[in-house]
């Protein structure tokens, strides 16, 4: 299947996942299997491959096709899923994130605690990944809504959204420093982050406003279980009798990150050495959490609870557990969808929207995002497409893009529509949904909403910069 009736077939199969999930209750891990198989049987994977266990390019049948969404999702996050979780397990229990929600309420006041999520989610997520962002900075968020009474949905969109802001427009993150890369701006990264800087902020403006609103509309578990806590804030803090310093209570948090950002540094300015090859290691998301969680350990000696560790594995792994698996299951959903052609069809056909000018790269980039899930791989895809904005025969020319400061824009454009929108196909979606303690059709008015915000604010003002520049 080719064509128009791909399209058609693709927005007929996201229906009926939603609906399947929202009204009928089923499943979200079944839903999307379900959806995933049927989806590929319909666009054309031969049937006879559907047993198919040879995993070499000329024998890539369904089976295998399922597998590889499977485990490419587990092995790309769920390792660091299961880390940082740890880490905000024990954050939590020997009263580190009580502290640091302390030290946020006394930098910003008790009245806007969305917006000191939402700035701390920002800057974490230049250099992580805003899935490991997300669960490291859950317990704070979790800490400073209990401290303040805030809307739990409220925080967690503010978290997410400005986790996601930067993830998709500031290098390095490895989606905008390879769109740069792939946009001939690969010496122009400061113009790059300087400009993602600036379009992140009305897009978060959007965001804030949006988490306001759409925290009155939904609430989560964590809200409906309020009314039943009889324990005040004040004697939470006395159960934990000697809370750690704030130095110790950021360690496990600011490990990871400062070792993730240097990482990041020594990537992009392509440094060679022994000595870098170890920074790279340590810059590896897996193990700058493993040394998160080694702080994490530590905290707990101090306070005096070694003894429960195991346990508090035991604990973390059961919740964990269902956020994997359905993670997973819209990694093989976005495995099928490009197994199916639709990124091949959209760079066939790119030249007939071409005329569109700078909305260009943020429809592409927005059509394959919200088709196969991965803001990276949109990203990554609508910059191959475009080309450099140097080459006379690239996309970029024919879109009149073909001088530098047009072509960061075209870097902000592919961003921003790489963020819109994230739904049921995409890790992220799945990650804030869980740990934000809320159901799944509320993860679409709440993520998939605040991401459509996201994306539309974020091009608005890219439009309107190309007019003047």
């Amino acid at each position: 299947m080719t064509g128009i009736p791909l399209i058609l077939t693709f927005v007929v199969a996201i229906a009926v996942m939603i609906v399947a999930i929202s009204k009928f209750k089923v499943h979200p891990f079944i839903a999307i299997m379900g959806i995933s198989l049927v989806l590929a049987l319909v666009v054309g994977i031969p049937l006879i491959d559907i047993a198919a266990t040879d995993t070499t390019p000329a024998k890539q049948g369904i089976a295998t096709i399922i597998g590889a969404g499977f485990s490419g999702t587990f092995a790309g996050i769920g390792i660091v899923i299961i880390l940082g979780a740890l880490v905000g397990t024990l954050l939590e229990r020997t009263g580190a994130a009580i502290k640091l929600a302390d030290m946020v309420v006394k930098m910003v006041g008790k009245k806007h605690p969305e917006l000191a999520i939402m700035i701390m989610g920002w800057i974490v997520s230049i250099p992580v990944f805003c899935d490991s962002g997300f669960v490291i900075l859950d317990p704070i968020r979790k800490a400073l809504r209990r401290r303040t009474q805030t809307s739990s949905v409220a925080m967690t969109v503010a978290l997410s959204a400005g986790l996601y802001a930067s993830h998709v427009l500031i290098p390095p993150t490895p989606g905008p420093i390879a769109a740069a890369g792939s946009l001939g701006l690969a010496d122009n990264l400061l113009l790059v982050m300087a400009m993602g800087a600036l379009i992140s902020v009305p897009a978060l403006i959007a965001a804030y406003f949006y988490a306001l609103y759409i925290g009155k509309k939904v609430k989560s578990s964590e809200d409906e279980e309020d009314g039943l806590i009889s324990q005040t804030y004040e004697e939470l803090v006395k159960d934990y009798k000697n809370l750690p310093s704030g130095f110790m209570a950021l360690a496990p948090i600011l490990s990871p990150v400062l070792l993730m950002a240097v990482s990041s540094v020594v990537v992009a300015l392509k440094m060679k050495g022994s000595f870098i090859t170890v920074l790279r290691f340590l810059g590896n998301p897996m193990i700058a959490l493993t040394v998160g969680l080694l702080f994490g350990v530590y905290l707990l000696f101090k306070s005096g609870k070694i003894s429960e560790f195991n346990a508090l594995c035991n604990d973390t792994l059961k919740v964990v557990g269902p956020i994997l698996f359905v993670t997973a299951a819209g990694g093989v959903l976005g495995k099928v969808i490009a197994s199916a052609g639709f990124v091949e069809y959209m760079k066939a056909n790119a030249s007939s929207i071409a005329t569109i000018g700078i909305f260009f790269p943020f429809i592409i980039a927005a059509i394959l995002k919200t088709a196969q899930g991965s803001s990276t791989v949109a990203i990554t895809t609508t910059a191959g497409i475009l080309g450099s904005f140097a080459a006379s025969d690239s996309m970029m020319n024919v879109l009149g893009l073909n001088t530098p400061m047009l072509a960061v824009l075209a870097v902000m454009a592919i961003g921003a529509g790489s963020m819109t929108v994230s739904h049921a196909n995409d890790s992220y979606f799945w990650v804030v949904t869980n740990f934000g303690g809320m159901k799944t059709e509320d993860g679409y008015a709440t993520q998939t909403g605040v991401t459509l915000v996201m994306g539309i604010a974020a091009m608005a003002a890219i439009f309107v910069l190309s007019l003047f520049l």
